[in-house]
């Protein structure tokens, strides 16, 4: 025992002699090359961060909100029952958002209405849910400014399932700040509170279609009732997209008049979902187009262009006069 304390202390102050050359040499190299650190077992490495989103991603679906969505719908079939959707938080500050899914009506003017809200039971019947076979993953979010996240969604549809197309519609909504709100006292009455009132926090969401097709699909489309209405620069075109078949259609509305190159109207991304057959369809004429291309007599050509099924292809095409 009495051997034991001569070299415990010997190697104590050896310990401490040995840290201070160290430290002192580091001091003396500031500009020295650091270590390389100690190899880690396997599965232990740091996870690798991806990088910042230099702009909101092509593609990307805005809302009130500071959430983008990417791409504007999904589209998945018997060849992929997969897909992916890209949240993009623009904001400054991070951001917790849910993930759900829900069912929405088309109405004959675009609108879209939670089913819950429709109270005409037809409407109702024709809406093809994927709701109940779709899963994704995560749920919630939690993401730093300028970050982006991809969430997994896969359609477990039924084998006995009919051919046809179904639609959900997916969902991030913006989960507010914790608000600590009055504190017992407070709402009890103590003269130092300032007063106890409502305070309303608004949740900023935006959704996408997904769409799932089983099996073979079919559609037609068409284009009727052309019109040109209203003076001045809140003149529009308007015209009534019709569609047939089990597939929805979805593109790009075009306005061309004859000899102008650019065209005079023109709207991007028109669906007709599966639980209508026709759809309303304003567009406002470009103001920067010459006022004798829309005038009493000119010949207009309205063109809706696939980007869906077959991206670029003409689903209808109809040539009218101006009365």
């Amino acid at each position: 025992m009495p051997l034991r304390l001569p070299i415990a202390t010997l190697l104590c102050r050896a310990a401490i002699l040995a840290a201070v050359l160290h430290a002192s040499q580091a001091s003396a190299q500031p500009n020295s090359t650091p270590s390389p650190p100690a190899s880690r077992p396997p599965g232990a490495e740091d996870a690798v961060p991806g990088p910042k989103p230099a702009a909101v991603p092509a593609g990307a679906v805005s809302g009130m909100g500071d959430i983008n969505l990417y791409p504007k719908r999904i589209v998945i079939d018997d060849h992929d029952r997969v897909g992916s959707i890209g949240l993009y938080n623009r904001a400054n500050a991070a951001g917790d958002y849910d993930l759900t899914l829900t069912e929405l009506v088309m109405d004959e003017d675009g609108r879209l209405t939670d089913v819950a809200s429709v109270t005409d039971p037809a409407a109702k019947a024709r809406l093809h849910s994927a709701k109940d076979f779709l899963r994704w993953s995560p749920h919630r979010v939690t993401l730093p400014p300028n970050e982006a996240q991809m969430v997994r969604i896969i359609a477990h549809a039924p084998p006995d399932l009919p051919p046809g197309e179904y639609r959900a519609h997916f969902n991030a909504v913006a989960v507010p700040p914790i608000d600590q709100g009055l504190s017992i006292q407070q709402a009890a009455g103590d003269t130092r509170a300032a007063g106890i009132g409502v305070r309303i926090v608004p949740r900023f969401g935006i959704s996408i279609p997904v769409v799932v097709r089983i099996g073979e699909t079919t559609l037609t489309v068409g284009l009727t009732n052309p019109t040109v209405t209203g003076t001045g620069t809140a003149r529009t075109i308007g015209v009534t997209v019709t569609r047939q078949g089990t597939r929805s259609a979805f593109g790009d509305i075009t306005v061309t008049a004859a000899g102008v190159k650019a065209p005079v109207a023109q709207v991007r991304g028109v669906g007709v979902y599966t639980e209508i057959d026709r759809r309303i369809v304003r567009l406002s004429i470009d103001p920067k187009a010459p006022p004798e291309a829309t005038a009493p007599g000119a010949h207009l050509t309205i063109t809706y262009t696939d980007d869906d099924a077959a991206p670029g292809k003409v689903l209808a095409r109809a040539d009218f006069t101006v009365p």
